[in-house]
């Protein structure tokens, strides 16, 4: 009788597999070969094997060679398998992604499954599977913008400096407007939420007016500090710098994180900050709002309670955003930034090779 080569595990196999053949979330074909490998080391035959977990004595033989030959690794997948010739062939394929990433059609911006079918002679399934396999979306655009500011690696690492290292005994405050934030009403009440239907709004609405928010939000900590104006003039952003110098303590340095917007840079403004030494501004670089933390909070604002909004007068609406900025400081949350700098700046580099190879074509 032939005798099947015998299974010696060590100590960490044994308590892998142990741990397999007790798990509840694994796959039960892993589960059943994390057995049948145990009980091989315990001595048992193949036809024993098979009598006490169900199968037959050629799938117990087939995964004691199998992992015999390729340890645990053998167990966790199974064995490609030759599947049957595609219809369509490589150089096929080739051409199709050559086509919806390099060209265009006749009378359109961008591909679709039909107008690529109609163009590569195959089925509009095979379109879908084939982009799918390789990621692409012809349908999808993504925005972005590359800085051009000269000075941009200086001031990138000088921001992400405050937040990551920011200064003993000081406030660094990201500061930014909301400008122009629209007093909405619909023009008919919308139904409320029900088992079976999402909540209900008119596609219309009611302009009643604008208000401008300027807001100072704490990198330490996350707190708020707002002002709601009707305008966002020079005479405004003096104003928000008042009520930040009077609601900070006295005695620390403040660092405010802004754009370059020529309000912040008034010569009215700048005659303030010599007054007031404590105030040290950082302006981010051209075309890199996203530096800004305080934006992270503005669409938090909006998305939380102003786009579903309703508001009658611009008083609502000022309300409403006093009411959130409130809620918030009782228990706010410092967004944390892990970003490196240099991590940008090699991202930053690469775009740009990226843009410039584009223009070349």
């Amino acid at each position: 009788m032939r005798v099947a080569p015998a299974v010696v595990l060590t100590d960490e196999q044994r308590q892998t597999l142990d741990q397999w053949a007790r798990g509840r979330s694994l796959p039960a074909r892993q589960v059943e070969r994390a057995r049948i490998v145990l009980l091989a080391a315990d001595g048992e035959l193949d036809i024993e094997i098979a009598a006490k977990l169900g199968i037959s004595n050629q799938k117990a033989a087939r995964w004691r060679a199998r992992f015999l030959e390729r340890g645990l690794a053998g167990l966790e997948r199974d064995a490609p398998r030759p599947g049957r010739t595609p219809s369509i062939d490589a150089s096929a394929v080739k051409t199709l992604i050559r086509k919806t990433t390099q060209e265009r059609p006749a009378n359109a911006t961008h591909w679709s499954t039909r107008t690529m079918a109609a163009e590569a002679g195959i089925s509009e399934a095979s379109v879908r599977r084939i982009w799918k396999a390789h990621g692409l979306k012809p349908h999808l655009v993504e925005t972005f913008k590359i800085s051009n500011d000269p000075k941009f690696a200086g001031k990138l690492e000088a921001i992400i400096g405050l937040y990551l290292h920011p200064p003993e005994h000081a406030l660094v405050l990201s500061c930014d407007e909301k400008s122009q934030i629209q007093a909405l009403d619909r023009t008919q009440p919308g139904l409320p939420l029900k088992r079976g239907r999402g909540e209900t709004m008119t596609h219309d609405n009611k302009r009643n007016g604008t208000a401008t928010l300027f807001a100072a939000l704490n990198a330490a900590t996350g707190e708020g500090i707002s002002l709601c104006q009707q305008r966002h003039r020079h005479q405004e952003w003096l104003k928000f710098l008042r009520l930040v110098d009077e609601t900070t303590p006295a005695g620390k340095q403040i660092h405010i994180i802004a754009d370059k917007y020529a309000t912040h840079k008034h010569l009215k403004v700048q005659r303030w900050l010599k007054r007031h030494p404590r105030f040290h501004m950082h302006f981010t670089p051209t075309s890199a709002s996203w530096l800004n933390m305080v934006e992270r909070f503005f669409r938090d604002l909006t998305q939380k309670r102003l786009r579903r909004g309703v508001f009658r007068d611009v008083e609502e609406l000022v309300t409403a955003i006093n009411s959130y900025v409130e809620t918030h400081n009782e228990s706010p949350k410092p967004f944390i930034w892990t970003a490196k700098a240099s991590d940008i700046l090699e991202k930053v580099k690469r775009a740009r090779v990226a843009l410039d190879n584009t223009q070349s074509v």
